[in-house]
């Protein structure tokens, strides 16, 4: 479907290429485990994961800061728990996470044999509102970092997707117009949306379980890039 018009692919990273969920659940396990938080890992999760998800939705609206996402969503999941907390420790979890987030390093499933697939064909990048300290962590301890010629951050962009500016530095930087990129991600309102009001062609990964929609062909696991590249 694309492959006569694409040359250049960019990808989202965090639940697109890196498992984020699984690798954030063993960062938390560790913590609690270290600060004796007396939490079910389970029970927090089952908060944790919708309101960290609200919580960058936020963030990308610039609605709250880098520091009131990570204090909040951690404040916002032991409160809802009844889980009685000082905030010294909440920050004390909060930086621990980010230092040990990026030692995990599990990868979506076939997220390997697709960059394998691709790589020879396309030129492959990165787009991503995570944090620069741990992003490029993580694409280098998951041992990926080499398939990816340009990674584009928003602390880079001084913008968020699904912002146009951030699309047009990655453009930019990669040499390519609009019309030859392909954008694949897991968020409808930053990776899709946002990709295409910047001009790019669009392959929804749905990660979430999104409603089925119209904006762009949508996949379930990433091997399916196949059908379209």
């Amino acid at each position: 479907m694309f492959s006569n018009l694409i040359s250049d692919i960019f990808f989202d990273l965090d639940h697109t290429l890196w498992d984020f969920e699984r690798n954030s659940a063993l960062t938390f396990e560790e913590i609690f485990r270290q600060k004796d938080i007396g939490v079910a890992l389970p029970a927090f999760l089952e908060i944790y994961v919708p309101v960290n998800l609200a919580y960058w939705k936020l963030y990308r609206e610039e609605r709250v800061t880098k520091g009131e996402l990570r204090y909040e969503r951690l404040k916002t999941t032991f409160d809802s728990l009844s889980y009685a907390i000082e905030d010294s420790l909440i920050n004390e979890l909060s930086e621990a996470y980010i230092l040990k987030l990026s030692n995990y390093n599990y990868l979506l499933p076939n997220t390997m044999e697709i960059l394998d697939y691709l790589k020879p064909k396309y030129r492959l990048h990165i787009i991503t509102n995570g944090f620069e300290e741990i992003q490029n962590k993580k694409l280098q301890n998951a041992s990926i970092s080499e398939y990816f010629d340009q990674v584009i951050n928003s602390e880079m962009a001084g913008v968020k997707k699904p912002h146009p500016n951030i699309f047009k530095l990655a453009l930019d930087r990669a040499g390519v117009q609009s019309n030859s990129a392909l954008m694949i991600g897991d968020n409808i309102e930053a990776d899709i949306l946002g990709a295409q009001a910047a001009g790019f062609h669009a392959l929804h990964l749905n990660a979430h379980n999104d409603p089925i929609h119209d904006y762009c062909e949508m996949i379930y696991d990433l091997k399916e890039i196949k059908n379209y590249l």
